[in-house]
């Protein structure tokens, strides 16, 4: 039900009407009004993901149309779930998915420090400043601040042989995930990873050759590194065996069934002479396929296609054991583990297109059915799957979100060595760096600086927060020991280990995803700011 304020009136032939008050105000909000509007859609988005920053962040439980359940504190997650209506409450939604795509950690921080930005050019604005002058300000003074991380950065110091420093930024990387009980092993199980499959010339990580795989039962300390491949198959027979050894696979696209006529035409079977001929060809065909592939020397097949019960039996009682509808991403992971080519027809196999493992063994799993198969001790040891265990579907989701951020993290230290320290230190070494040079400068855009400066201070502001502290007391103590000590790696202390430094704490972040955040949230505010009106097709009429 909806109110109008109005006045009751009549026109001169009796007949009523309403006079509805303020209605100039209840047309369209273009100008000032409209970015205000905006901003305060945007708002809300920041505010939503806010209480999930930080080690101590607390989760969002996501509820899909469907009924499905996600618990999550992933930002990027959480905003790819919500159903936001809003346009530019979505520009917020693609700003965390961006994050998420380039850098692959930073999320949530990201989004708040947009909405920060967004709260202060609110404020400017209600000052009279017009929109382009702070949106110029702003990113001047996001310029300032990548520059003055490039100047309070440190030089990763890790090494292949000394793996140590770079399972301490995984960490940090975990502290604010679901799985932080199994802290450091999922920190060297994706340190690991990714060392495994390190390209060395190029210097960077081919993620698709790191296939994350979860089976619900276990538990996250039950979670393994598998140099190999894991999938989702058991043997096509249930009498085949379990476990092989030093095996060469065949990597087949075609299916074990008859050619079929690539012709329109049908076949009519009239009598039961032809229907036999047409049943001992068939058979034919099978044991011929069957005889290619064990002429080569293949002690495995794996296939992508199906097989009928026919062929299973001939493949059983050449002692061939089979596996089969493997999907296109697992046959390419185990090509490129087992060093084997995908064979699309029979007719091309050789023992050169053979792949090697060392094992193959069939995984059973508690008192259920549920079968894997783990193709390990391969030829090629850069193909290699993560295997988490976890006690339902939610918990290993989670965990999979949780590894590839960690992933992310290590792969862009190893291209970039530049590092930076958590906890909020590099925000409000940035913030005070900004208000030093909001002193020198004598035109508008002095507001905008500082404004900034109190933005990068509302990333500190919701990590005291979250971890039970006062925030304003905490802050005003961090950024005035930054100033007296001269020392950019003091924090917010969210784990109360009794030490703001976080370089004693080896809460570490790349540079590249700091000014990362930086520059896009800089970015989305800035085109925030200069929209001043929304029209959809609906709006032709007020046009007209």
């Amino acid at each position: 039900m909806t109110t109008i304020a109005g006045t009751m009136a009549f026109d001169e032939y009796g007949r009523p009407f309403v006079i509805v008050r303020d209605q100039d105000r209840q047309k369209r909000l273009t100008g000032i009004d409209a970015i205000k509007s905006h901003i305060m859609a945007a708002r809300n988005v920041a505010n939503i993901l806010k209480t999930s920053l930080g080690p101590k962040g607390l989760d969002k439980l996501m509820v899909s149309s469907d009924g499905d359940i996600t618990v999550t504190n992933d930002g990027a997650t959480i905003l790819k779930n919500m159903d936001v209506d809003h346009e530019i409450a979505k520009l917020m939604v693609q700003l965390s998915q961006s994050q998420d795509d380039e850098i692959g950690d930073g999320t949530t921080g990201v989004v708040v420090l947009a909405g920060a930005l967004l709260e202060q050019a609110e404020q400017l604005l209600d000052k009279g400043i017009h929109p382009i002058r702070i949106a110029d300000g702003f990113e001047m003074a996001a310029k300032c601040a990548t520059e003055h991380l490039n100047q309070i950065v440190d030089y990763f110091e890790g090494s292949p042989d000394d793996l140590e420093p770079y399972i301490k930024i995984a960490m940090t990387s975990l502290g604010s995930k679901i799985i932080n009980k199994c802290h450091r092993q999922m920190a060297e199980i994706a340190v690991n990873a990714v060392f495994a499959v390190l390209d060395p010339v190029e210097n960077d990580v081919n993620f698709e050759l790191i296939k994350v795989e979860g089976k619900v039962g276990g538990r996250l300390e039950d979670t393994v590194l598998v140099r190999g491949v894991v999938i989702d198959k058991d043997f096509s027979h249930p009498q085949m065996p379990k476990r092989l050894e030093d095996v060469k696979l065949a990597i087949l696209t075609c299916p074990f069934e008859p050619p079929k006529p690539k012709t329109k035409h049908k076949l009519d079977v009239t009598s039961v002479e032809d229907y036999r001929a047409l049943r001992d060809y068939e058979r034919e065909k099978f044991i011929e396929m069957v005889k290619m592939v064990k002429d080569c020397g293949t002690t495995l097949a794996i296939c992508q296609w199906g097989f009928d019960d026919e062929a299973n039996h001939l493949l059983l009682q050449n002692e061939l054991p089979a596996v089969r509808w493997v999907g296109g991403q697992e046959i390419e992971l185990i090509a490129i583990a087992t060093g084997g080519r995908i064979v699309p027809r029979f007719e091309e196999l050789t023992p050169e297109k053979l792949g090697h493992a060392g094992v193959v063994r069939e995984l059973t799993f508690g008192t259920t059915k549920d079968r894997m198969l783990v193709i390990e001790e391969c030829k090629n040891s850069r193909a290699v799957t993560i295997f988490i265990r976890g006690g339902n579907k939610m918990i290993i989701e989670e965990a999979k979100r949780a590894i590839h951020d960690a992933l992310c993290t290590v792969r862009n230290v190893i291209k970039n060595r530049l590092i930076l320290y958590g906890g909020g230190a590099s925000e409000i070494s940035c913030a005070l760096a900004c208000t030093a040079k909001a002193n020198k400068i004598s035109t508008m855009k002095q507001y905008a600086f500082r404004a900034f400066a109190e933005a990068l201070e509302a990333v500190p502001m919701a990590l005291a927060e979250n971890s039970g502290f006062s925030p304003v007391d905490t802050i005003a103590d961090i950024k005035a020991r930054q100033l007296t000590e001269n020392n950019h790696t003091l924090g917010v202390d969210c784990l109360n280990r009794g030490t703001s430094d976080m370089k004693a704490q080896n809460v570490i972040e790349t540079l590249t995803s700091k000014s990362q955040q930086i520059l896009l949230a800089t970015q989305l505010v800035k085109m925030i700011l200069k929209i001043d009106d929304i029209r959809s097709p609906s709006d032709a009429g007020d046009i007209a």
